[in-house]
């Protein structure tokens, strides 16, 4: 059968690792970024360097968008001008994979209705190697009708689809597991500097908190990355800020107080403001460091 035509809207840390691996699986594809530097690799292989989202949309049965934020997701979809939206054909499946708010999925999801399109929001957990090597674990919110559509796609590119619900499901669990991860950045990066003030042996006591207990998968890799002074970026630590936020806002909408996300959102805005931003989040760990 005749492969759907793909079009990726953003090729940050995620989206190329993701457009690489429909490339490889022979998906017709085009592709958009805003610094369209990020597009070369692409352009060589022979995939439609598209100048705008609109230009992409209009080549594509599924798009895909893999962006920062709330308002890069707007931009891309819904620009006046320039939006993938206003190029979408009925019956083109939709697919938001940016960790956005649960207020912003349910706007675009109603926008796509009104263009007689279907939203999926289908973020993912995993980083730059999961994203690359065909990894990523989707968590979807839709029509169990939409997913089935576009399961070729998504399979290529993960190790497994959940699907979890009805529209905003996805986005929500995926707020609910980075919000996890966050605060236990930060307590990590406290803890460390807590660690280093009293004088303990930093790798004997890394060694303990990391086989103990407290030792998560993800504590592991902030910890190692840290002692390796590597903070190539996998994941923005800037990103996990935005995350953290969009997570408070969401228990707020619930009632829930989401007192520990406060404080890691106070963490990482100290780091950002550090100058760490741009950096891999276990750069955490340096920026609580006592000068």
């Amino acid at each position: 059968m005749t492969k759907p035509r793909v079009a990726i809207l953003g090729l940050g840390i995620m989206g190329s690792g993701m457009a690489g691996r429909a490339l490889t699986a022979g998906f017709p594809l085009a592709v958009y970024n805003r610094n369209p530097e990020k597009t070369a690799p692409f352009a060589k292989a022979g995939v439609y360097v598209a100048r705008t989202p609109r230009d992409a949309a209009a080549r594509a049965d599924i798009i895909i968008s893999m962006l920062a934020d709330d308002n890069a997701s707007r931009a891309v979809w819904l620009d006046k001008e320039t939006g993938a939206l206003g190029a979408a054909a009925s019956g083109t499946w939709l697919i938001e994979s940016s960790t956005a708010s649960i207020k912003w999925i349910h706007e675009l999801a109603a926008a796509a209705k009104q263009k007689e399109c279907e939203l999926l929001d289908a973020p993912v957990t995993g980083s730059m190697p999961q994203a690359a090597a065909g990894e990523l674990l989707f968590l979807v919110g839709g029509s169990s009708e939409a997913l089935a559509a576009v399961r070729p796609i998504l399979a290529v590119m993960s190790r497994d689809i959940v699907h979890l619900g009805p529209t905003g499901s996805g986005a929500t669990l995926k707020l609910i597991n980075n919000f996890l991860c966050g605060v236990q950045a930060a307590s990590l990066a406290e803890a460390m500097a807590l660690l280093n003030a009293s004088g303990l042996d930093r790798e004997k006591s890394v060694a303990i908190l990391t086989t103990g207990a407290p030792g998560s998968p993800l504590l592991k890799l902030l910890t190692t990355r840290a002692a390796a002074n590597d903070f190539t970026p996998n994941f923005l630590l800037r990103l996990m800020a935005k995350d953290l936020s969009y997570a408070r806002e969401e228990g707020q909408r619930h009632n829930i107080a989401m007192n520990t996300a406060t404080a890691a959102i106070i963490d990482f805005e100290k780091a950002i403001n550090a100058g760490y931003g741009e950096k891999d989040l276990s750069a955490i760990i340096p920026a609580l460091q006592k000068p």
